[in-house]
This record gives C-alpha cells, sequence and structure tokens, in this order.
C-alpha cells in the first residue's frame, strides 16, 4: 500500500478555534482523522504531522524521502515566504499537492502568492476540509 504525508504548518491546530468565519468551527483532531479515514478508503497509509516551526516541517520534508510516495502540504502563512520550505520541496523527488482550506486569492494581497506552488504538482484552495481530499485524489491519480 502506498504511504503518503500530510503536512500542516502554523496555526493549522488551532482551526476549529480561530477565524471561524474562513476556517470553520470543526477542530483541527476532527479534520485530521477524517483525512486518514478518507486516504485509507484511497488504498493510502497516511500520516498527518503539524508544526508551528519551520524547520521542523523541513526536517519532516527531507525524512519523506525513502518513505513517502506522495505529500499533501498546507504550508499556512510559511506558503507566502519560505524559500527554505520551497527548497526543501523542490530537492525531494515524491509528487507534493499543495493545499489551503481557505481560498487565498481571495484573501488579503500578501496570500495572493506562494513560492511553493511552483515546485509542487498542484494547488487546490477554498474548498474547506474537502481541499484535503481533493489533494489526496489528485496523488493518487500522479502516482498511477
Amino acid at each position: 500500500m502506498k504511504k503518503i504525508l500530510v503536512l500542516l504548518g502554523p496555526n493549522l491546530n488551532m482551526v476549529g478555534v480561530r477565524e471561524k468565519g474562513i476556517y470553520g468551527e470543526e477542530s483541527a483532531d476532527s479534520i485530521e482523522i477524517q483525512i486518514m479515514n478518507f486516504a485509507n478508503e484511497c488504498g493510502f497509509n497516511a500520516d498527518v504531522f503539524q508544526s508551528n516551526h519551520e524547520g521542523d516541517l523541513i526536517d519532516r520534508i527531507h525524512a519523506a524521502k525513502d518513505v513517502y510516495d506522495g505529500v499533501v502540504i498546507n504550508a499556512g502563512a510559511l506558503t507566502h515566504y519560505s524559500y527554505a520550505l520551497r527548497d526543501a520541496i523542490a530537492c525531494i523527488k515524491i509528487p507534493f499537492v499543495e493545499v489551503h482550506m481557505s481560498n487565498i486569492h481571495a484573501r488579503e494581497e500578501f496570500r495572493h502568492t506562494s513560492v511553493i506552488a511552483p515546485v509542487c504538482a498542484g494547488q487546490i484552495a477554498g474548498f474547506g476540509k474537502n481541499s484535503y481530499y481533493l489533494a489526496i485524489l489528485a496523488l493518487k491519480d500522479l502516482m498511477k
């Protein structure tokens, strides 16, 4: 069975608490369980890792090289300025799908640019927790 990693960046542990009008009221823990169940239904073993620290995310990306077949990444605000995260993704030759629960293109101007998008297979944004499901389906298609 193929194995995927779902990486969640800064403040995503606060989904359900922060900005409920944008992210909803469902808890981060609940969504994480649903993501893992959906991945399993799609034929994947999935691990979820969340960190508020850029270096921890980079270390996890480096470690993914020989363990995972693909990665779903919601880098949070790091999406818009972390060239270190971008470089980590670029050096691992497995598919990454960038995810955002909110439509980053309909929000503040600084959120419109993703520095990680050019090194990801694609970007999915604006569908709440369903963005993760769509990313998992995209990985499944990419791994055929």
